[in-house]
């Protein structure tokens, strides 16, 4: 089947799964991140002090999603829809009016639970769910929505900040999250996709459905975290202290906030190869290259000064997560199995969450200490490598299991 069959074909399915992840982004660390500065002046914090806060409550989302994220297994995506999306706006709302520290935390778990968390998590287990053949190309399709997000919404922020304030441009992603995304998303996977004469055959991955008690008791299970784990932990932490990173090296606000718009085309353009590879390969043949880029891009962040370096940082990160969001998006069920899909993604999204978590909190701690910032990403540049050459083994061992099953 073609692409542009393909994509006229499925058209309202795909379309919901971008909106999902479009509008996660009011969830995610990078649209977050934009109103540290304020928050941390407003409310009297350090660094170190805002990272522990943002830690405790991601963590406490991550805790809370693998049970939540059970109910993907039991309604429809679009009754999912209609829980998650109302509670993510809440949040937003609460970020715009919150004076206390207590419920700033709060606001920051309920935008991390229903934003990165479950926004993503319906998103991906659908289209997870609705595709076989076509998994790879679903799935990068979907997640293109994390890169528009990303390329549009920083700038977008920043600017309305300046006219209106910060607190009034939570206000407002709270209102389009109500009057655009709930409408359009419900509107849209309002039926449920079926299997069709016209779909290719599905290449069988795996013998059995894993239950997640099985996975828990699988090693190569976590073999794989510490790869997958990686792009969430370094992503994030840049990301959480852009305005810090921004100040040490004496760069332009404006100018770094345009370099994710570069991440973003990068990400698409390799999100949508990645779709076309696993496709033909499969996922677990992808998995020892994805993180080699992002290897590149800490070191390249870590040795140079030069504003340049942002670009090419933002460029390097923008490939492997290309590759790995529409990796993580077919892996499991390529690896698991369908039946008990949702259960699973949830405990894989809680854990890659977690790892988002950690890094804040444990570099604002080091910054705090007077670590070199720019050495923290090097180590991370270099964990990395040998992250890439651990999933060789790993993807090798994974294709002699599935070949026997």
């Amino acid at each position: 089947m073609s692409y542009l069959i393909f994509l006229r074909e499925n058209a309202r399915w795909l379309a919901g799964g971008f909106l999902l992840t479009l509008f996660s982004s009011f969830g995610q660390t990078f649209f977050i991140s934009l109103s540290a500065g304020d928050i941390r002046s407003e409310y009297g914090l350090s660094h170190g002090a805002f990272g522990t806060l943002y830690m405790l409550a991601t963590l406490a989302s991550a805790f809370t999603l693998p049970r939540l994220g059970q109910i993907v297994d039991r309604y429809s995506a679009r009754a999912v829809t209609c829980i998650i999306v109302p509670m993510l706006a809440l949040a937003a709302v609460s970020m715009a009016l919150s004076h206390s520290i207590v419920l700033l935390v709060v606001t920051i778990y309920l935008l991390r639970l229903f934003g990165q968390g479950m926004m993503t998590h319906n998103s991906l287990t659908a289209m997870g769910r609705w595709f076989s053949a076509q998994r790879g190309r679903a799935v990068s399709i979907a997640t293109l929505g994390h890169n528009v997000g990303e390329a549009l919404l920083p700038l977008a922020f920043v600017a309305l900040a300046g006219l209106v304030g910060w607190r009034n441009s939570w206000l407002i992603a709270a209102a389009m999250l109500i009057l655009v995304a709930l409408p359009a998303i419900s509107g849209l996977m309002a039926v449920e996709r079926a299997p069709r004469a016209s779909d290719p055959a599905a290449r069988r991955s795996t013998a059995r459905d894993w239950t997640r008690g099985e996975v828990l008791r699988d090693p190569i299970f976590y073999l794989l975290l510490l790869g997958v784990m990686a792009p969430g932990f370094i992503g994030t932490t840049v990301f959480f202290h852009q305005i810090y990173l921004v100040d040490l090296r004496g760069w332009s606000l404006e100018v770094f906030a345009s370099s994710f718009t570069f991440m973003a085309s990068m990400t698409v353009v390799f999100a949508l190869v990645a779709g076309q590879l696993i496709d033909r390969f499969s996922a677990v043949a992808l998995l020892p290259g994805f993180l080699i880029p992002l290897a590149a891009a800490c070191l390249v962040l870590a040795g140079f000064e030069g504003q340049w370096s942002a670009f090419a940082f933002m460029g390097l990160m923008g490939v492997s997560y290309g590759f790995s969001s529409t990796l993580f998006g077919s892996l499991w069920p390529e690896v698991y199995g369908l039946r008990h899909l949702g259960s699973i993604r949830a405990l894989t999204v809680a854990i890659m969450v977690f790892a988002t978590a950690m890094g804040p909190g444990v570099t604002g701690f080091l910054i705090d200490r007077g670590v070199s910032y720019p050495l923290q990403i090097g180590v991370m540049g270099v964990y990395c490598l040998f992250a890439s050459a651990m999933l060789l083994v790993v993807s090798r061992g994974l294709s002699a299991r599935l070949r026997a099953a």
